[in-house]
Parts: C-alpha cells; sequence; structure tokens
C-alpha cells in the first residue's frame, strides 16, 4: 500500500510541475506575442477606412422605397426562391 500511495504523490507532483511548466511558457508566449505586435503596429499602423459623406446615405435612402428593402434585394431573394423550389420539387 506505500508503494501505491508513493506512486501516487509522484504523479502528483509530476503532473503539477507539468501544469505549471505549460501555464509559464503560455505566459511568456503570450507576452512575448504582445510586445512584438505592439512594435509591428507602431512600423505597420491599420489602413484608415474612408468615411461615407451624408450625401451618399441620402441617395441611398432615397432609392429605396417606404418599405426599407431595395428593389434589386427583392429580385435576387425572388430568383433564388423560385431556383430553389425548381430543383427541389422535381
Amino acid at each position: 500500500m506505500n508503494e501505491m500511495q508513493q506512486q501516487f504523490i509522484e504523479a502528483g507532483t509530476l503532473m503539477l510541475a507539468g501544469m505549471v511548466f505549460v501555464f509559464a511558457f503560455l505566459s511568456l508566449l503570450i507576452l512575448f506575442i504582445k510586445t512584438v505586435l505592439a512594435k509591428l503596429a507602431v512600423k505597420f499602423p491599420d489602413p484608415v477606412v474612408p468615411i461615407r459623406s451624408r450625401a451618399n446615405k441620402q441617395n441611398n435612402t432615397a432609392k429605396v422605397a417606404g418599405g426599407g428593402v431595395s428593389p434589386g434585394v427583392v429580385a435576387a431573394i425572388s430568383s433564388a426562391v423560385t431556383r430553389y423550389r425548381q430543383q427541389n420539387l422535381q
């Protein structure tokens, strides 16, 4: 019985040591990646996305009738439903 208890203690110690090693390794990896990305972000910044003007937004809303869905979207959905029905009803 003493040998079995000794083996369980050794197994628990190995498991704990392995978990601590993995946690430390992953923590260091995360810190390393964050520092490298911070340096790269300064060197290569994200591109600036142009902001649409209000005139474009007003023109787009004027094209859409009171229903809120543009005619092009309705046509695309209608053709997709028709094609689906033709393929699956046969």
